[in-house]
């Protein structure tokens, strides 16, 4: 697993992994701003129907607050959906340097196959997370419980996500991870979203550690 990840983060070098890594940021970061304006709408237009806001400025906060507090799954679900979108420009490009001939024998799935499982992930992630909040919001006074618990209930969902992307593209029995690889990877990813600036960077490289996990694991078996 750790050749994997190094290999993937030393994939960063290459300029179409950092281009669409640039493209994931910056749609990233909008969707955030979207998200946050229409949320700031939507709590200032509750507030005034109540008659406790005359004006934005109590919406706006709430916004932010609600945005702080919901920001890592909401980050997560929103920054694993886009990539979804280039995932498949990534998985190529590793393939073709690294796995040629993995890359000849996978079918590219196509686009509305992708967005259909881009979608089935956030939604996924966004219920398993509702289901696991009042577990948060109980152990917000260990401190340390309710992150720890975020980092395993993501952890599940990302090594899920990661291994998707390629069964999708080489069928189960050549893409799939086990068990614990799935866990170790989905952790890795996790836990580097929780880290301000590597989250934006996360995604990417978790995909393309995915792939060298997938066929590297499947060169050792064959030799």
């Amino acid at each position: 697993m750790f050749r994997a990840i190094s290999l993937g983060f030393a994939s960063l070098s290459d300029k179409g992994i950092m281009l669409i890594l640039a493209r994931v940021m910056l749609l990233t970061l909008l969707a955030f701003v979207l998200l946050g304006i229409a949320l700031w709408y939507a709590l200032d237009r509750a507030l005034q129907a109540v008659g406790l806001a005359d004006d934005g400025a109590l919406g706006a906060i709430a916004a932010v607050a609600v945005l702080a507090i919901a920001g890592l799954v909401l980050f997560r679900m929103i920054a694993i959906a886009i990539t979804w979108i280039f995932s498949d420009d990534i998985i190529d490009i590793i393939e073709a340097r690294h796995y040629p001939f993995e890359a000849a024998r996978g079918k590219r799935p196509g686009n509305l196959q992708s967005a259909r499982m881009g979608l089935r992930s956030a939604m996924r992630a966004l219920g398993y997370n509702l289901l696991a909040l009042p577990v948060y919001l109980m152990l917000l006074i260990t401190g340390i419980g309710a992150p720890l618990v975020f980092l395993a209930v993501n952890a599940l969902l990302l090594g899920r996500d990661l291994e998707d992307m390629l069964v999708a593209r080489h069928g189960h029995h050549l893409a799939a991870f086990g068990k614990g690889e799935r866990l170790m990877l989905g952790l890795a990813g996790a836990a580097g979203m929780m880290v301000p600036l590597l989250q934006f960077v996360v995604p990417v490289v978790a995909t393309a550690s995915a792939v060298h996990m997938a066929h590297g694991k499947f060169r050792v078996k064959t030799k």
